[in-house]
C-alpha cells in the first residue's frame, strides 16, 4: 500500500515536474519570440529611421537635381543660344573667309602683275646695265688696245730716233712706250717696247778678255759680279764687275790645254776647268792643281751628279769625288756622246743616233729616243718640267710640252750653242752671233734679238738675279747684256736725258686728246 502511495507520489511528482518543465519551456519560448520580435521591431525602427533619412536625403537630392536640371536647362538654352550665335558667326566668318580668299586671289593677281612688271623692269634695267657695262668694257678694251698700240708705236719711234743719233728723245720715247704699255697691261717684252728700252738703257757692255774662244762661263758664288771663264787656248780667268769696269785675274794659262768646260762649286769656292787634252785644272785657295784624267779620251763636259761631279768624255764617263779631289769610278760608254746637258736632277747625254741618255748614277743610265729630228747641239728643260727645248746643229729650235706636242721655232741661221728657260720665256744663242729671246706664251713666237755680234756665241749664263746675261764668244770677248725690263726702266729714270716731254712734243708724238703725264712724277698734269 505504502509502495503504491510512493509510486503514485512519484508519478504525480513526475507529472508536476513535466508540467513545470513544459510551462518553463513555454515561457522560455515565448520570451525568446518576444526578444526576437523586439529585435525585429528595433531593426524595423532603425530601417524606418534610415529610410526616413534616405527619404529626406533623396528629397534633398531631388530638389538639388531639380535645381541642377533648371540650371542645366538654362545652360542648354544658353548653349543653344551660343551655338546659334556661333553658327551665325561661323557663317559670317565663312563669308568673310570667302571674301578674303577672293581678295587674296585678286591681291595675288595684282602682285603677280606687279612682279611681272617689276621683272620686266628689272630685266630692262639689267639689260641696260649689261649694255652699259659692255659699252664701258668695249671702250676700255678699245682704249687698252689703243694705248698698247700707242706703246708699240712709240717703241718703234724710239728705235728710229736712237739709230739716227737722237738719243735724248729716244730715251723719252722708250720710257713713254713702257709707261703706256705697262699701265694698260700690255706686254712689256713686246719686241718694239723691249728693244727701245734696251737701246735707251745702254744695256750692253763688252770687254776683250781671252785670246781664244770662250767655251764656258760660270758664277763662282752667290755674288752676281764674280764669275770664271775658260777658253780653248788654255786660259782660265776670274772676273769681277766693279761699276762699268770688269776686273780680270788670270788663274791659269797654257796654250797646250784646250778647255771645254768650267764648273764653280758655290759651297767650296773651288773652280774646275776641264781640258779636252785629258786634264782637270783645279783652282783652290792654295793655288792651281793639275790632275791627269787617265782612261778618258777627249773629255769635254762637267756636270753635277748628286754631291759629286760627272766628267763625260767621248769614250767613257767618270765620277769625280769633290771631297777627295779625285776620280773614284769610270764607266765605259757603248755610244759616243756628242752633247751633254742637265735636267733639274741629273745629267743627260745625247748621241748622234737620235738617243738621249739620263745618268741616274755612274752605273745606271735610262735611254729614250729624242722626240725631234736632227742632231741636238743644245738642250734645256723648264723649271716646272712642262717644256723641253731642243736646239739643233742646223739652227732649228724645237719646244716640246709635257703632252708631247712639238713647236718649231725659226730664228737662227746656224748651230744653236745654248738654251735657257726663264718662266715662259726661252733664251737661245747661236753660231750666227745672236742671242735671241722668245715669248712662248704667244700663239706664234717670234725671235727678239738681245745681242748681236760678228762671231760665234759659244756660251751664255744668267747672273743670280737673272737681270743680266753674260756672253762668251769665239773671239774671246766677254759681254754683259741687261735683260730685265724693271732694271732697264730704273736705269733710264736715272739718266741725265730723263725729263718731261714738252707740250709740243707730247702733241706731236702722243696726241692732243691723251692726258699729259709727267714722266718725272708719273702723274697726270692739267694743261
Amino acid at each position: 500500500m505504502k509502495n503504491n502511495r510512493t509510486i503514485i507520489s512519484g508519478a504525480i511528482g513526475l507529472a508536476l515536474l513535466g508540467i513545470a518543465a513544459g510551462g518553463f519551456w513555454s515561457w522560455y519560448t515565448t520570451q525568446k519570440e518576444k526578444e526576437e520580435l523586439q529585435a525585429i521591431v528595433a531593426s524595423l525602427q532603425k530601417q524606418e529611421m534610415k529610410s526616413s533619412v534616405l527619404q529626406s536625403v533623396s528629397k534633398q537630392m531631388e530638389e538639388i537635381a531639380y535645381q541642377q536640371k533648371a540650371i542645366s536647362d538654362e545652360q542648354r538654352e544658353e548653349a543653344l543660344q551660343q551655338t546659334k550665335i556661333a553658327n551665325e558667326m561661323r557663317k559670317q566668318s565663312e563669308v568673310e573667309r570667302l571674301n578674303a580668299i577672293a581678295a587674296k586671289k585678286v591681291a595675288m593677281e595684282s602682285e603677280k602683275k606687279a612682279l611681272d612688271a617689276f621683272d620686266q623692269a628689272e630685266q630692262q634695267r639689267q639689260m641696260a646695265e649689261h649694255q652699259r657695262l659692255q659699252a664701258e668694257f668695249s671702250k676700255r678694251v678699245a682704249d687698252t688696245l689703243s694705248y698698247v698700240a700707242l706703246g708699240r708705236s712709240l717703241g718703234s719711234l724710239a728705235i728710229t730716233q736712237y739709230r739716227v743719233g737722237n738719243k735724248d728723245l729716244a730715251t723719252l720715247l722708250s720710257y713713254a712706250a713702257y709707261y703706256f704699255t705697262n699701265k694698260y697691261n700690255g706686254d712689256i717684252y713686246n719686241p718694239m717696247v723691249y728693244q727701245a728700252l734696251s737701246l735707251a738703257s745702254q744695256s750692253r757692255q763688252e770687254w776683250p778678255k781671252h785670246s781664244g774662244a770662250i767655251m764656258n762661263v760660270d758664277f763662282i758664288s752667290k755674288d752676281d759680279n764674280k764669275f770664271v771663264t775658260v777658253s780653248n787656248y788654255g786660259e782660265m780667268i776670274q772676273h769681277e764687275l766693279a761699276g762699268n769696269d770688269l776686273k780680270s785675274t788670270t788663274l791659269f794659262e797654257n796654250s797646250d790645254f784646250d778647255f771645254r768646260d768650267v764648273y764653280a762649286n758655290e759651297k767650296t769656292g773651288i773652280s774646275y776647268a776641264l781640258s779636252r787634252t785629258g786634264q782637270l785644272v783645279v783652282n783652290t785657295s792654295k793655288g792651281i792643281e793639275i790632275q791627269e784624267l787617265k782612261g778618258l779620251v777627249r773629255p769635254f763636259k762637267l756636270s753635277a751628279l748628286g754631291e759629286n761631279t760627272l766628267i763625260v768624255a767621248e769614250n767613257a764617263m767618270a765620277l769625280y769625288d769633290i771631297k777627295q779631289n779625285k776620280v773614284v769610278a769610270i764607266r765605259p760608254l757603248s755610244f759616243r756622246p756628242s752633247y751633254v746637258s742637265k735636267t733639274d736632277k741629273m745629267p743627260v747625254m745625247f748621241d748622234n743616233s737620235g738617243k738621249m741618255h739620263y745618268v741616274i748614277t755612274i752605273d745606271s743610265l735610262v735611254t729614250k729616243k729624242v722626240p725631234v729630228p736632227g742632231r741636238v747641239s743644245a738642250y734645256n728643260i723648264s723649271q716646272s718640267g712642262n717644256r723641253e727645248a731642243f736646239g739643233m746643229d742646223d739652227g732649228t729650235l724645237f719646244v716640246v710640252n709635257k703632252r708631247g706636242a712639238v713647236q718649231r721655232l725659226v730664228g737662227h741661221r746656224s748651230r744653236i750653242s745654248k738654251l735657257r728657260f726663264y718662266n715662259h720665256r726661252l733664251y737661245s744663242s747661236s753660231f750666227d752671233g745672236t742671242l735671241n729671246f722668245w715669248e712662248l706664251n704667244l700663239e706664234k713666237p717670234e725671235p727678239m734679238t738681245l745681242y748681236s755680234g760678228n762671231c760665234w756665241i759659244m756660251h751664255f749664263a744668267f747672273d743670280k738675279s737673272r737681270s743680266h746675261v753674260w756672253i762668251g764668244d769665239q773671239k774671246g770677248n766677254v759681254a754683259e747684256v741687261l735683260v730685265s725690263v724693271p732694271v732697264m726702266v730704273e736705269r733710264i729714270r736715272k739718266m741725265k736725258a730723263m725729263r718731261n716731254l714738252t707740250e709740243s712734243e707730247w702733241i706731236y708724238y702722243i696726241g692732243r686728246n691723251i692726258p699729259y703725264v709727267s714722266f718725272l712724277t708719273g702723274k697726270e698734269v692739267k694743261r
